[in-house]
């Protein structure tokens, strides 16, 4: 299945949308914590650094400070504003980095899988290689916490068009491989919930292009704003990806701080997790229209 296969629906067409307690927005905030190797297997249809040849030591060690410092700067400034994060993990961080692992599990994180490493890229699997690879990580995440995850996204967004269905058959209630829409949509047979995520405001993607801190602010509250005056008559879904490596550097931090303060003090709005809006929406939504 792929995203031409969707029933193209114009939003403002849509039967209402609400959420729990009649909120109007529902807002998940989402840090990617990823692993990079040093030496990744290749060379792929896709470079995971953004430099060749490889070893690229710059651009690892710039990724590798978010998990020694941008992390732990990060995570106690969501814990202030009460931020119920979805975790976009990399599982080899697990692996790798067990005090990541225990401040995480302790606090019971909401967990969307984003592969083992994000210099994996699914791109290069075949079909079979994928469902392999989803299962894999899935094993390894039960073994490293108990627990299993319930979303996906595809390592450096490098999902295929047979990634969805392969999602669903290992059990997965949402993806975010696809950017189409400001509400979740039913996909792949109606089996998983493509739940909308954004690459337009998204750190990891911005920041390489140099873009100033003030204007990312600006953006996001404009975006947060826009949505919620489109949610008035009819709900939205915003999502704030964040990069520990990007927003967790010290002349950036206060900014992430000004974003959390005025999205997490607007009433009406449903700070959720993921897995949260995906059940929602399968039960609530796509269930009653069934």
């Amino acid at each position: 299945m792929t995203a031409m296969d969707i029933p193209y629906s114009p939003i403002v067409e849509r039967e209402p949308l609400r959420w729990p307690g009649d909120a109007r927005m529902a807002l998940w905030i989402i840090p990617n914590i990823e692993h990079y190797q040093y030496l990744p297997p290749g060379p792929g249809r896709q470079n995971p650094y953004p430099r060749m040849p490889h070893p690229d030591v710059g651009a690892y060690g710039v990724r590798e400070y978010g998990n020694r410092v941008g992390f732990w700067r990060m995570m106690p400034l969501l814990d202030k504003f009460g931020v119920r994060p979805t975790l976009s993990l990399n599982v080899g961080c697990y692996e790798h980095f067990p005090d990541i692992r225990t401040y995480c599990e302790e606090r019971q994180f909401d967990i969307m899988c984003h592969g083992r490493f994000n210099t994996d890229l699914m791109v290069d699997m075949s079909a079979e290689q994928q469902r392999g690879y989803i299962a894999s990580c899935q094993t390894d995440f039960q073994r490293l916490t108990g627990r299993r995850f319930s979303g996906w996204f595809s390592p450096a967004n490098s999902a295929t068009a047979e990634t969805p269905s392969l999602a669903a058959d290992a059990g997965l209630s949402y993806f975010v491989d696809w950017f189409h829409d400001d509400q979740p949509t039913l996909v792949a047979d109606d089996r998983i919930v493509s739940l909308p995520y954004s690459m337009d405001l998204n750190d990891g993607w911005n920041f390489r292009f140099a873009m100033d801190s003030e204007d990312f602010v600006r953006a996001a509250i404009d975006q947060f704003e826009q949505l919620y005056s489109d949610s008035e008559t009819h709900g939205r879904v915003m999502s704030l990806p964040l990069h520990p490596f990007v927003f967790g550097q010290p002349h950036r931090i206060a900014h992430l701080e000004r974003m959390l303060d005025h999205m997490m003090s607007k009433s009406g709005v449903w700070h959720a997790t993921g897995s949260e809006i995906a059940a929602y929406y399968q039960r609530h939504v796509a269930g009653s229209s069934k």
